[in-house]
């Protein structure tokens, strides 16, 4: 018989179309064929459940409770506590944590998968020192440091209210992490700068990277172009009520295009992402900006770009959006933030620039065909160190590991207490 996992989520795993889902959506392919996985999840967005059945054959048992994203924010602040990060009341949905609870009752759970750091209350409580699950905490990114480099360029007074939040959150961080078995985030990097934060951690941190579907995301397929200008376009993908993605096509449509269109006049930014904010809908009415909204697929308006850029100020963890257009072979232009974690060379595979001069002076180049073999290595990286099978490779090492050790030291404990 398969072990049995528990998987609780702060999101429902399809469609994979931002950064959390694409992970757990490949985790839950992939934990389906080791595991009876147990999953419950929270749903943030209704739209999210017409896609219920395509989760529900990778799961033994699949429940979803709705949340509201605004009632929540009130409810967060309505049930503040000194020293509680507002990210847990944010997360707290007391239908899941009732059935987290009888899971753990009624179950002989092998591995509890905590996806993200606000999951981990819905489970430690309820677990003790004895015979208890394999507790893996995949934090993803280090939130805490996105808030605290949210207060850095914040105004009064928010400024403090996401000081305080990286300050009680990046404490709750610590706490979960020494109480789990396992602790994953997404790259080298960021586990560099948690162990320098949470030096006792030891052994217990990994990195499991992201990965990028090499098949979905490839230059042999042949899509029409959905845009109406001659362009060059330069397209820039993602969700768009995301503070981090808002700021960036905020800054590059204000301070990166007017400079690069001195050179290329009929240049076009194309802001391609569900959910834009009131300030995003605003730039389509700049020259050489257009604001699409939500697609249908994402892929024709990255294959059909000159350029794909990432000019993120604000960055945690892997951006998947570098990986996908890098898949697609586009020549693809990033700022420093958003290279972080990518294990590709800069210069060869895609091209890294600081600032807003330096960022439209390497698109221009590209624009100008100095690059011309940009794409072909991007895409060469990809296939060299981003394939899916070797993510879950050591995922499948690191849990087989953690289960056979608690199954010898389970056994040893049985001997004592017989004899």
């Amino acid at each position: 018989m398969k072990p049995t996992l528990l998987f609780v989520s702060p999101r429902f795993l399809y469609p994979p179309v931002k950064g959390e889902k694409i992970r757990g959506w490949n985790l839950l392919r992939h934990f389906a064929t080791r595991y009876r996985v147990l999953l419950g999840c929270l749903v943030d967005d209704p739209a999210d459940m017409a896609h219920y059945d395509i989760l529900r054959p990778f799961c033994d048992e699949l429940v979803c409770f709705p949340i509201d994203k605004r009632r929540q924010k009130i409810k967060s602040l309505a049930t503040f506590r000194p020293g509680r990060p507002l990210m847990l009341n944010y997360n707290h949905q007391s239908g899941l944590a009732t059935w987290v609870k009888g899971v753990l009752a009624r179950e002989q759970v092998d591995i509890a998968y905590l996806f993200s750091t606000p999951m981990a209350p819905y489970v430690l409580p309820f677990v003790g020192p004895g015979q208890r699950p394999v507790l893996v905490l995949d934090m993803q990114d280090i939130d805490s440091e996105k808030w605290r480099e949210y207060a850095i360029t914040a105004r009064f007074p928010m400024n403090l209210v996401w000081a305080r939040e990286a300050r009680t959150l990046l404490a709750y961080e610590k706490q979960a992490a020494n109480a789990c078995d396992l602790t994953f985030l997404v790259s080298d990097p960021e586990c560099a700068q948690f162990r320098s934060l949470m030096p006792e951690i030891g052994d217990k941190l990994h990195a499991v990277e992201q990965g990028v579907d090499l098949d979905q995301f490839s230059p042999a397929h042949v899509f029409d172009s959905p845009y109406q200008s001659a362009g060059p376009h330069i397209a820039l993908v993602g969700n768009m009520d995301y503070w981090p993605n808002e700021d960036a096509a905020m800054w590059f449509a204000a301070e990166v295009l007017p400079i690069l269109r001195r050179t290329h006049p009929t240049a076009e930014f194309a802001i391609i992402g569900a959910n834009p904010t009131p300030r995003i809908r605003a730039l389509a009415e700049l020259p050489g900006v257009m604001v699409t909204g939500r697609v249908a697929d994402v892929r024709p308006y990255v294959a059909h770009a000159a350029v794909a850029v990432i000019p993120l100020r604000i960055a945690r963890g892997i951006q998947n959006k570098v990986l996908e257009a890098m898949a697609l072979g586009r020549p693809v232009v990033v700022t420093p933030q958003a290279f972080e974690g990518v294990r590709a060379q800069a210069g060869r595979d895609l091209l890294v620039a600081d600032g807003a001069a330096a960022l439209a002076a390497t698109i221009s180049a590209v624009l100008d065909g100095k690059h011309p073999g940009l794409g072909a290595a991007a895409r060469a990286a990809m296939e060299a160190g981003y394939s899916w099978g070797s993510r879950m490779a050591l995922l499948d090492h690191l849990l087989d590991t953690e289960l056979s050790t608690r199954r010898a030291n389970m056994s040893s404990t049985t001997r004592q207490d017989a004899a």
